[in-house]
């Protein structure tokens, strides 16, 4: 085994077999990802490799325990400590303290962003901003080793981007990084993947490889239907907004923002936390009013009538935790006044179970089902598909264009923007405004990247990174978007690297970083002081 990692590991709880014979080499100086769904054993894995789960069987190599950085997939953070109080702990814990401490927090912090806000409590930070916080805390010791589960779940676009360039910093300092995720996008930027399936190990290898795998295992995914979207032209919009405005106090949360869903389409909302989206679809359904601009609901002012004829699957799915998968049911056809829908198998087999018992993605079918029961002309998605795994995800995609099919519109907003492939249209918001919107094709237009491959790409990244250039790691490439070879040229020849470099076409993904970006508007800092004398005293 080279480096670090598990060789025939098997982890029992009880009667329960969590891992059975699962074999994952994590190599310094490289990014390694385990793909899966919920019950797959990811996180037993990496708990396992950290030292927190007792194999049954099979061996496990790993540095000492001081020389591991660990971020759970709850951020391990204490809500209830200041940013200060947090990095203190930490600190102590690791023995890490004086000239040392100030020299690595002000590198760490400079490069996550988060100089200023020592005296914030944890508990008060945004998804992006909390994970970067306990990133920075995990390889506060220079870790060997730096295990990350699902680091970028619940956390928006830009700051995922974010999180993987010091994902690939770590790992071209020389840690071997493994990192958990349900979503393949995410998988395809590290050097090798394990995919696991309740605790066995389906395919490992190169990224390309396992997607292959999957793809063989998942079912077919539906293309966006120029015919579907020529219908839903010529007909009425079932929600549209028009200019449409929404203050609270001095914050303004929507600023004249445009929007329309017509019968037959799907359209993707996309934005980073607090960009308005979920403003934006308050104010479509009639829970907030606009303060100014115009918002219609089937060609009406939203109202209780309107919203009989959607579906809505809210962020947090809107299920009653307390009640079985049959009474959730039988609630909301009766608020519909529908029948009570028929179930797939998986459902029908614990329809008497309760819904807090249910494994992520049977809830989130559940959701579906009922918002599905009285056959809705507007579906309006909240992250439909939010910490499944990728075969699920298919399926519920799968629903969503079979209503579609039938007529029915669909607003949908995701954090994954591989999801942009199965809308019609797009529309994009920043700062509260529409920045973009058409297909994934004509907003990508002609923006280009520039890929770099390198004998050495942790060499390549680190004089990048020096110049100023955010680059992202796929695998051994580097990609920098922007489509300036000649600036990346000089930045590596700066550095001593010796690279090939190519022109590309941006990806969607660096799209919308760059719009989101354009579109935010300039931030003050809420303090001029930073972390690093308060924490050393």
């Amino acid at each position: 085994m080279s480096g670090w990692g598990v060789r025939g590991l098997t982890v029992r709880y009880g009667r329960r077999t969590a891992l059975d014979d699962v074999t994952l080499d994590v190599p310094a100086g490289a990014v390694t990802a385990v793909i899966g769904g919920d019950g797959a054993g990811k996180t037993t894995l990496l708990r396992a490799l950290a030292g927190g789960a007792r194999p049954a069987a099979g061996t496990v190599r790993r540095p000492a325990r001081r020389r591991i950085g660990y971020v759970a997939g709850a951020s391990g953070l204490y809500d209830d400590l200041s940013v200060a109080e947090n990095v203190a702990f930490v600190a102590k814990a690791y023995g890490v303290r004086g000239a040392e401490l100030e020299s690595r927090l002000a590198e760490l912090f400079a490069r996550t962003g988060l100089d200023g806000i020592d005296a914030r409590l944890a508990g008060r930070l945004s998804g992006g901003m909390r994970q970067k916080l306990a990133f920075a805390l995990a390889m506060l010791h220079r870790p060997e080793l730096l295990i990350l589960d699902e680091p970028t779940t619940g956390v928006d676009p830009v700051s995922r981007v974010e999180l993987w360039r010091l994902i690939a910093g770590a790992a071209a300092g020389g840690a071997g990084v493994v990192v958990s995720t349900t979503y393949l996008d995410e998988a395809q930027r590290a050097a090798s993947v394990l995919l696991l399936d309740a605790g066995r190990v389906v395919a490992t290898g190169p990224p390309e490889a396992v997607a292959a795998a999957l793809a063989q295992a998942t079912p077919h995914r539906h293309q966006a239907d120029a015919g579907r979207r020529a219908c839903g032209a010529a007909t009425l919009p079932q929600a549209s907004a028009r200019a449409a405005v929404c203050r609270f106090g001095r914050l303004t949360a929507v600023a004249g923002a445009d929007l329309e869903v017509r019968a037959g389409e799907v359209v993707g909302l996309l934005g980073a936390n607090g960009a308005g989206k979920t403003t934006l679809i308050r104010l479509l359904l009639g829970l907030l009013r606009p303060t100014s601009g115009t918002v219609r609901l089937f060609g009406r002012a939203p109202s209780r009538a309107g919203r009989r004829r959607l579906g809505y699957v809210p962020q947090g799915l809107g299920l009653w935790q307390d009640l079985s998968v049959e009474e959730n049911l039988a609630f909301s056809a009766r608020a519909f006044g529908s029948a009570v829908p028929a179930l797939d198998a998986d459902l029908e087999a614990l329809r008497g179970s309760l819904v807090r018992d249910l494994p992520l993605g049977l809830r989130r079918r559940l959701a579906f089902a009922a918002a599905l029961a009285h056959a809705p002309e507007l579906l309006v998605l909240d992250e439909p598909t939010s910490g499944v795994d990728p075969t699920a995800r298919a399926r519920l995609w799968e629903s969503i264009h079979d209503a579609a099919q039938a007529g029915a519109g669909v607003l949908a907003t995701t954090h994954h923007l591989d999801e942009a492939d199965f809308c019609d249209r797009l529309v994009v918001m920043a700062a509260g405004s529409v920045v973009a919107q058409g297909t994934l094709a004509a907003i990508v237009g002609e923006r280009k990247a520039v890929a770099v491959e390198a004998p050495r790409w942790e060499a390549a990244f680190a004089a990048l990174d020096k110049s100023g250039l955010s680059a992202a790691l796929v695998g051994r490439t580097l990609r920098v978007p922007g489509g300036d070879a000649a600036r990346v040229r000089a930045a590596l020849g700066a550095g001593g690297v010796t690279a090939a470099l190519s022109v590309v076409p941006a990806t969607f993904e660096e799209t919308f970083v760059a719009l989101a970006r354009a579109g935010e508007q300039p931030q003050v800092p809420t303090s001029t002081h930073s972390p690093i004398g308060r924490t050393a005293q």
